[in-house]
């Protein structure tokens, strides 16, 4: 049995009347990539924040790592990367120095080169983050949430707006971060995407969890139910086609 890195238990979350988060519980154990699910409002993103000391919430426990929310927030702050939709980085440093400021912000030694060539922009250390593509932006933001060899990170929909070539990119450097034994929690709105990475998900909806499994499973019961597609479902999709014609490479100016 693996062991739980992240436990919730009966998180709620008000905001004056309106109850955002209703009594959810979960766990997220060591080394997983686990897929938090569900649209726009659902309480996702809110759930994520109070795990990640950056919401307070109204009631329930949160466990991290041994560490409880109520009383060591500081403590879990420096063992947690968070990557959120949208950066602001200082846009006319370079990486390289970008990475520096990172590392005196955590008190931490890091080879930039190293770093980088982790995110395959080794050759951009010295370009400034405003003149990075959409993809290589996300790559060097998931690069600033290792600077403290954290044991979990959170990535906050990493590949929203990227094209078919960055995305698939992005999918390997998060498989090759749980490689490396961190546990990497993530939302998204792309369930091909969910159904690729997570070993797990719990779907959300309305601030309650409908459905918690592994992807694998969860199509498993609905087909049980009797579900069919209006349409066979082929061996490839669109997006196959397109990178298999327009290739695997990333390009990048």
């Amino acid at each position: 049995m693996a062991n739980t890195i992240i436990s919730v238990k009966n998180l709620v979350k008000n905001y004056g009347t309106f109850n955002a988060v209703k009594g959810i519980s979960f766990e997220v154990y060591e080394g997983e990539i686990f897929g938090l699910l569900g649209p726009n409002g659902a309480g996702k993103s809110t759930t994520l924040e109070i795990i990640e000391t950056l919401r307070e919430k109204t009631s329930g426990e949160v466990i991290v790592d041994g560490l409880n929310l109520d009383k060591e927030p500081n403590e879990i702050k420096k063992i947690i990367g968070v990557q959120l939709q949208s950066s602001g980085y200082y846009p006319g440093l370079n990486l390289v120095q970008l990475i520096e400021l990172f590392c005196g912000l955590y008190n931490r030694q890091v080879e930039p080169m190293e770093l980088l060539e982790t995110v395959n922009l080794k050759d951009k250390a010295k370009a400034k983050f405003k003149d990075l593509s959409g993809g290589q932006k996300q790559r060097f933001s998931v690069a600033t949430t290792l600077i403290n060899e954290p044991r979990i990170i959170f990535l906050d929909e990493p590949t929203t707006g990227l094209d078919p070539q960055a995305r698939r990119s992005l999918w390997e450097l998060v498989k090759n971060i749980r490689e490396r034994g961190t546990t990497v929690i993530i939302t998204t709105h792309y369930m091909d995407e969910a159904e690729y990475l997570c070993d797990r998900v719990a779907i959300i909806d309305s601030g309650n969890i409908v459905a918690l499994d592994s992807p694998d499973r969860l199509i498993d019961n609905l087909v049980a139910t009797g579900f069919e597609r209006p349409k066979e479902v082929k061996q490839a999709n669109l997006e196959d086609v397109f990178i298999s014609l327009t290739g695997h490479s990333l390009r990048e100016e």
